[in-house]
């Protein structure tokens, strides 16, 4: 039910701030290691050389100093990194490991596309965008997902993945990185990652203290061991000297330390995400089967990049040597995966050297599905589309495959590449009225490239416009990776152009509007420094106006003549801290729209989940709800940070 996504993303933020709780715990105790070693060095200072410690009182200064700065290099080390990572993002995480982007109109290789099709399926199957996806060029399978937010995320896979595995074993892994995407877990990934960065900072340090007193000459001679002969100079350079050898053992300690954190945080994460790729498929023989062929290689996951150890506990499985305990493990032992998802597994293995063959068939093959045709939805179809916000299942897996085979050539082909995204995504703002029409395409031709608008103009305008409505929100989150892939100056263009589009519609409707925020949504991070949104924990009442604003503009969208009020009071008995009764369009339009959605995306996951609820009654007030309207849903739901799969008309949905 949509309760599990919500308590999971609870239970994520949990993780966190356990995680963060741990570090600062680690930063005190390395801190503390760091004074002692410093009021033992300023002790040696004050010893005489023939009557032992002198009794005038020790400096407290110096080890005081040394504490502080060791916290706060321990801490600005952490929110250097953490900053890089967020400037870099998901992209920034998979090309540090060498990763090469794939996009369908450069990859030629049957394999790779079946990879980026899986992908795409299973984005539109869960109702998130669709994460570019990356190559790696090694022979261990593994793959890992990477981001802060959906928006941000990137799926990267090595080139074992994609040639060994078959399509359901490759479906068990992308599923299980959905998973993390889903679940919260690739933000606290990142975050761990600073973390640790900051406490192994300090062993670098000590090595760094090392090197400049031997590569100094530390063999010091009598001229450096004080003017006096007492030796004291000589015993300021040993004092430097332990204070830099203990360094590298407390950051030793340090890097153990935030081993152990990084092992108890992703361990019980991956049982999660291997049951949501079993749910997820509803094939366990798939993702087992991965699992099965990894213990069976004699490369395992083994992944080689320099920077491999860094990432180690964001893998599908372990990418790196941890030692030869367990403690350090960042991923439970393959075997017992194997049989948390098959119990009665008896050990046996695939031939290793088996390599999937029938790739190219496999690859055009997809999922075959029944027909989704449906003009209209009933309410308890939606209300199953609700329950399942997070929860994606193998009927979403089937109806996605059978939305992408529907969807026109000509339009697939383009939003495989980035001209043809962009003339994808102006062709569905595109207003159906001739002269509103003609003002936007007034508008593209002095903002936007002329290439893409005669592109939109001669080939794509026609397909566009038979479009059926289920296909308007996936082909948002399908052309993503191409829009992606544009330069900064081409993003900038674009979003001049989408601007003018719009302003030129002076029609445009509410679920027009949505598809158009959600696009931008997730298209700016991959271009822009976007602040994710910080959770406001205040009571739901606080966002009376907000909730009054939102089920107003949906009851006067979805609302037949005459039962506008009617439909508010639906959603408004679900949600009684909406403010008053149904508010005048005037004063729930799309600015309005804007700036409640903005403040209800901040709120707890489980008031969301109530304003989500509450929305869906107003939706369905009539007790039948047009596939626009769904659509529309599914799009507030997403600005919301709940991401909904596709409704199943006349589907039977097997509860979990």
């Amino acid at each position: 039910m949509a309760t599990d996504f919500f308590q999971r993303q609870a239970a994520a933020r949990r993780s966190t701030a356990w995680l963060l709780g741990a570090f600062g715990v680690s930063v005190l105790a390395t801190a503390a290691a760091v004074f002692v070693v410093a009021y033992l060095a300023v002790t040696v200072q004050h010893e005489g050389p023939e009557t032992g410690f002198v009794s005038q009182p020790i400096d407290w200064q110096f080890p005081t100093g040394a504490a502080a700065g060791t916290a706060a290099l321990i801490g600005a080390g952490s929110l250097y990194k953490v900053a890089a990572l967020r400037a870099g993002g998901g992209r920034g995480v998979a090309e540090g490991l060498g990763g090469r982007r794939l996009l369908q109109d450069t990859t030629s290789d049957p394999s790779q596309r079946r990879l980026l099709n899986v992908v795409e399926e299973m984005a539109i199957a869960s109702g998130t965008p669709t994460p570019p996806v990356f190559l790696l060029e090694d022979d261990g399978i593994n793959a890992f997902a990477a981001g802060y937010s959906p928006s941000d995320a990137v799926i990267g896979v090595t080139r074992g993945c994609v040639e060994t595995l078959s399509r359901d074993e490759l479906q068990g892994v992308v599923a299980h990185e959905f998973s993390h995407i889903l679940n919260g877990d690739m933000r606290m990934s990142i975050r761990l990652i600073g973390v640790l960065h900051g406490l192994l900072l300090l062993g670098l340090v000590g090595r760094l203290v090392l090197r400049a007193i031997f590569h100094s000459g530390g063999h010091y001679d009598s001229r450096r061991s004080g003017s006096d002969g007492s030796g004291k100079g000589g015993a300021g350079v040993l004092a430097v000297l332990a204070i830099g050898a203990a360094l590298v053992v407390i950051g030793a300690i340090g890097s153990l330390a935030g081993g152990l954190i990084k092992a108890a945080v992703s361990r019980q994460r991956e049982y999660l995400a291997d049951a949501s790729a079993v749910q997820f498929t509803r094939n366990p023989s798939g993702i087992a089967g991965a699992l099965k062929r990894i213990l069976a290689s004699a490369r395992r996951g083994r992944i080689r990049h320099p920077r491999a150890a860094e990432l180690s506990h964001m893998y599908f499985v372990t990418g790196v040597w941890e030692g030869f305990t367990s403690l350090m493990a960042t991923h439970p032992p393959l075997p017992r995966r194997i049989r948390a998802i098959e119990p009665s597994w008896d050990g046996a293995l695939p031939d290793a050297s088996h390599r999937t063959a029938r790739v190219a068939l496999d690859s055009a093959m997809g999922l075959a599905g029944p027909g989704y045709d449906s003009d209209e939805y009933t309410a308890e179809e939606v209300g199953r589309a609700v329950d399942q916000i997070g929860d994606p299942l193998e009927e979403h897996q089937r109806y996605a495959a059978a939305l992408v085979k529907d969807i026109p050539a000509a339009v697939r082909s383009a939003i495989g590449e980035p001209m043809g995204a962009r003339a994808v995504v102006y062709g569905l703002l595109m207003d159906r009225n001739v002269a509103v029409r003609k003002n936007q395409y007034a508008a593209l031709a002095e903002t936007a490239d002329p290439a893409v608008v005669r592109l939109l103009a001669e080939r794509l305008q026609g397909p566009i416009d038979n479009l059926q409505p289920r296909m308007r929100l996936p082909l948002i989150d399908m052309a993503l990776p191409s829009l992606a892939a544009m330069s900064y100056p081409q993003y900038q263009r674009f979003c001049r152009s989408f601007r003018a589009l719009v302003v030129a519609d002076e029609r445009l409707d509410l679920f027009e509007w949505v598809l158009s925020q959600v696009l931008l949504r997730h298209l700016r991070p991959k271009f822009e420094r976007v602040t994710s949104p910080r959770l406001v924990r205040r009571p739901l009442a606080s966002y009376g106006r907000e909730c009054q604003v939102l089920l107003s503009a949906l009851a006067h969208a979805c609302g037949s003549p005459g039962h506008v009020d009617a439909a508010y009071a639906t959603g408004k008995a679900l949600l009684p801290e909406a403010a008053g009764g149904v508010a005048p369009p005037q004063e729930c339009g799309l600015d309005a729209v804007r700036e409640a959605l903005d403040a209800l995306a901040r709120i707890d996951e489980r008031l969301r989940q109530r304003v989500i609820d509450a929305a869906a009654a107003v939706i369905c007030a009539d007790r039948h709800v047009t596939v626009a309207e769904a659509e529309l849903l599914r799009g507030v739901s997403d600005l919301l940070d709940c991401p909904m799969p596709p409704l199943l008309p006349g589907q039977r949905v097997v509860a979990r």
